[in-house]
């Protein structure tokens, strides 16, 4: 055992936790009501720190854990080595797993036959559905943590293949309004930062996407002095992008002057050949989608006379016209892959959705259906009240008149 890489994960651990108050507070109460006691969870979620603290709390509040990477480049092997070693887990993830590793350590979770499920684009899930029918009959419910498992998840409901309730923590007000804004922006650039030892300042910066992600991204890339343009297929939000402030045009032209582009659309084949072969001379290509299909690799290959890992999470693509074209981290998550994820306050908030949504399916899985059930607004407003008690933050509150004024009727005095 790497005592050294251990004492690592120890001190990640430590520190998460220390900066995770809201969901500190609900396992005070987990350990002292044991609401999950007995009960089964597999979960494939991004085995870094904070993800710890969930397992963590979870197991405190009385459930059996087995965990699993959601990607295989977004493990932390200090904070799984951690888990293992200092706190008894059953964690099967390490950083650089092979496809076959991935699904193996999947199917590893998923031999316990989990009572419930929290995945992280719906893998664990689907596999469920399909070739690990052998454990769906004693699953009871699940969370998605994110946009692409939440689509997944909704196209499974219509077609009527889905077999259990499945929690949209992703929808939760308290999870999409900070993680996918603010801890998508911040990380995405972390990552970046860390892959590449460059300055973002001055440079054309191309945001493919505008939803809650692609806003964080934007939002961020322009206060780190980028002149950003953002690409859209949704008109409604091309319009709130160019009432923000940035450019919009579509991709083929926005790509002619980019020195980077960074892709989170949650769809696939968003930079293919078309785009690569009147990119400029040294741009920077990179990921924060779920999946490694937004930017096409396949195309890049095929394009390219080599391929060279450049820095430890950046690959140069020498095309046949003797351009070079930049990819960090094989395409993948650059956030996790390049980085350490979200920071430990914003994975507060969604962690204590994921906490609080495992123990409402638990109380609740008989009454909610096959379908994809929202996270009950009291939740949402229990993490805001703990949130704004952590940062020492006072609101106002309505008085009686006022709640009656504003839900009456009757012409206002």
């Amino acid at each position: 055992m790497d005592d050294q890489l251990l004492e690592k994960g120890k001190l990640r651990l430590h520190w998460a936790e220390a900066h995770m108050p809201v969901l500190g507070k609900i396992r005070e109460r987990f350990r002292r009501e044991r609401p999950l006691e007995g009960v089964r969870i597999g979960m494939a979620l991004h085995t870094e720190a904070k993800t710890g603290i969930l397992a963590l709390t979870l197991a405190d509040a009385g459930a059996s854990i087995r965990l699993a990477s959601c990607n295989p480049l977004s493990t932390d092997d200090s904070v799984a080595l951690a888990l293992r070693e200092e706190y008894g887990l059953e964690v099967y993830a390490r950083k650089g797993e092979t496809q076959e590793e991935y699904y193996a350590n999947l199917n590893s979770v998923l031999d316990m036959q989990p009572d419930y499920v929290i995945d992280d684009g719906a893998d664990l899930i689907a596999m469920l559905h399909t070739v690990r029918r052998d454990a769906l009959a004693n699953v009871k419910g699940a969370n998605e943590e994110t946009t692409t498992g939440v689509i997944r998840l909704r196209a499974m409901a219509a077609e009527g293949r889905l077999e259990f309730p499945v929690i949209a923590v992703n929808d939760a007000k308290m999870k999409f309004l900070f993680d996918n804004r603010y801890g998508t922006g911040q990380s995405a650039f972390d990552g970046w930062m860390n892959a590449t030892n460059l300055v973002l300042a001055g440079k054309r910066l191309v945001v493919a996407g505008y939803g809650w992600c692609g806003k964080g991204v934007a939002m961020r890339g322009k206060g780190l002095g980028a002149s950003v343009t953002v690409t859209e297929v949704d008109p409604i939000k091309a319009i709130e992008a160019k009432m923000d402030g940035f450019e919009v045009m579509r991709m083929a032209e926005a790509v002619r002057t980019a020195d980077t582009v960074i892709t989170v659309t949650g769809c696939k084949d968003i930079i293919t050949s078309e785009h690569l072969e009147v990119m400029k001379d040294g741009c920077i290509m990179g990921n924060v989608g779920h999946f490694d299909n937004e930017i096409s690799k396949k195309d890049l290959e095929s394009m390219s006379s080599s391929r060279v890992r450049v820095r430890e999470h950046v690959d140069e693509y020498r095309m046949k016209d003797g351009r070079r074209l930049y990819l960090v981290a094989e395409g993948r998550l650059m956030n996790l892959a390049a980085g350490q994820g979200h920071p430990a306050e914003i994975m507060d908030m969604s962690f204590a959705v994921q906490a609080l949504s495992a123990e409402y399916l638990v109380r609740n899985h008989r009454s909610l259906g096959k379908r994809v059930c929202t996270v009950p607004p009291e939740i949402d407003g229990l993490i805001a009240g703990i949130k704004l008690e952590a940062m020492g933050v006072s609101i106002d509150r309505l008085s009686d008149e006022q709640k009656d004024y504003i839900t009456g009727w009757e012409e206002g005095t």
